[in-house]
């Protein structure tokens, strides 16, 4: 089950709005990235289910955190429909991710009181988002959708709020254009960790990577 209520999930985002984005079958690998990231600053993780037994990484990872980082909040993401989610509540998620709304996973998650983030891309989306109760929408793809999409969120929608996946990059010209846009998080994926780093799991440039993207938002 869930350590962390909902609404304490959301404040953590806003404190620290950055989310890293990671998947990996190793699970060597993966201790290794959730320790670089806590130690940089990161209180809010999601991992993907993008590969096979990739609950099982989760698990581990969800005993990590209530064991080792406590106020660390973790999700589970790219999650496509109800019994995965519920697998993954089952396994301790405090929030719940994915590429696109699923009413099913909305009604799931607003029954056991969890954070629902799902992918949108519309208008149209974003207002179905808010009537399930969803309090934070997920844009995807922000490559394409881009920033003046979340801008021009502020006139019929002020009410909203964004986290942009997808499209973000670690440098102040990328992560300004987003948060003048008006996101109050970002989600990042390969650009905190590339292929090479992970391989030679040189998880310092990792920690010195994100640390520097947490530094930015902060000034930001």
């Amino acid at each position: 089950m869930s350590r962390i209520p909902r609404l304490t999930v959301y404040q953590t985002i806003r404190q620290v709005p950055l989310v890293p984005v990671f998947y990996h079958p190793d699970a060597d690998v993966c201790d290794g990235v959730l320790d670089a990231c806590y130690r940089a600053g990161v209180r809010a993780f999601e991992f993907t289910n993008r590969g096979d037994f990739a609950h099982e990484r989760f698990a581990e990872l969800s005993k990590r955190c209530a064991r080792d980082y406590p106020d660390m909040v973790l999700g589970a993401g790219t999650l496509l429909d109800a019994p995965t989610a519920a697998l993954y509540l089952q396994l301790g998620a405090d929030f719940i991710v994915g590429p696109n709304f699923n009413e099913e996973i909305a009604r799931l998650c607003n029954r056991r009181k969890v954070a629902y983030l799902p992918g949108c891309a519309t208008l149209t989306e974003i207002a179905t988002a808010h009537e399930w109760g969803v309090e934070v929408v997920k844009i995807f793809p922000g490559d394409v959708v881009g920033p003046n999409f979340v801008k021009s969120l502020s006139g019929p929608m002020p009410f909203a709020s964004a986290m942009v996946t997808g499209g973000v990059e670690p440098t102040q010209e990328s992560l300004s254009r987003w948060f003048k846009a008006g996101v109050v998080a970002v989600g990042m994926g390969s650009q905190l960790f590339p292929k090479d780093v992970l391989a030679n799991r040189t998880f310092d440039k990792i920690e010195t990577t994100v640390r520097d993207v947490v530094r930015i938002i902060a000034e930001l």
